[in-house]
């Protein structure tokens, strides 16, 4: 079992930056890939960003590469998402997830979830 913690969450100007963290509760850790999944109301949760166990590997949705980038500290079990020049359709309920195996775009392929942490962004 692991339990998943997001915090960093807020309300930022358009062009701002914030800064997500994971904490994860299992000292298993470094067995799980990590994603960051977000939602807007009335929308389908979509694939942010993902990293592989290590670290060595991490993926993007088109929507967000170049701005954001996802890391990891497993001696800390967290991982991070630093997220720069926000735009207002940034705008969701973040969450962080953990798998076993390799990083996936699809949020069905998690096995654990945080709560979610709101991120807003104003024009």
């Amino acid at each position: 079992q692991v339990q998943l913690v997001e915090s960093g969450g807020g309300l930022v100007q358009a062009g701002g930056s914030l800064r997500l963290s994971c904490a994860a509760s299992a000292r298993t850790f470094r067995n799980y890939a990590m994603g960051w999944f977000r939602q807007a109301p009335g929308k389908e949760r979509e694939f942010v960003a993902g990293i592989s166990w290590s670290g060595t590997n991490a993926y993007y949705g088109d929507i967000v590469k170049g701005r954001f980038t996802i890391s990891r500290d497993n001696a800390k079990n967290t991982v991070y998402m630093q997220m720069n020049s926000l735009k207002p359709e940034d705008t969701a309920v973040y969450y962080c997830a953990a798998r076993s195996g390799a990083p996936a775009g699809d949020p069905l392929n998690y096995d654990y979830w945080g709560q979610g942490t709101q991120v807003t962004v104003s024009s």
